[in-house]
């Protein structure tokens, strides 16, 4: 049980790791919250809306999104999509992000169990 409790902390801490490269990915064309967390669920990477809102916030105010209120086919809903600032960012990021995989996936070849 000890063992299961700290693999979901550390995996926690690996997705805490990597969700604003996720974010960013899908803000590259406009969408609203609901519809974000939807297309990240359906790629794999779950997020909770208490995660995903006040992330949201953080990068607009950091300059990498912009948003906007729009009414399409029901209530209000906030826009987010990349800012010119979060255009030019993230492409840096994926760089940095795929050199860190090839880093990991070398040291994973060094220091991987046999039977994992």
């Amino acid at each position: 049980m000890v063992a299961d409790d700290l693999f979901f902390k550390l995996e926690g801490d690996l997705r805490r790791g990597v969700i604003v490269l996720a974010t960013l990915s899908q803000l590259v064309t406009a969408q609203y919250g609901y519809s974000l967390r939807q297309k990240l669920t359906e790629q794999g990477m779950e997020i909770e809306e208490g995660t995903l809102y006040p992330l949201l916030r953080r990068l607009e105010s950091q300059g990498l999104l912009t948003s906007e209120w729009r009414i399409e086919d029901g209530p209000p809903r906030r826009y987010y999509c990349l800012s010119d600032a979060g255009r030019r960012l993230y492409p840096q990021l994926v760089h940095s992000w795929r050199n860190l995989s090839v880093v990991m996936e070398n040291l994973f070849k060094e220091g991987l169990p046999n039977d994992a």
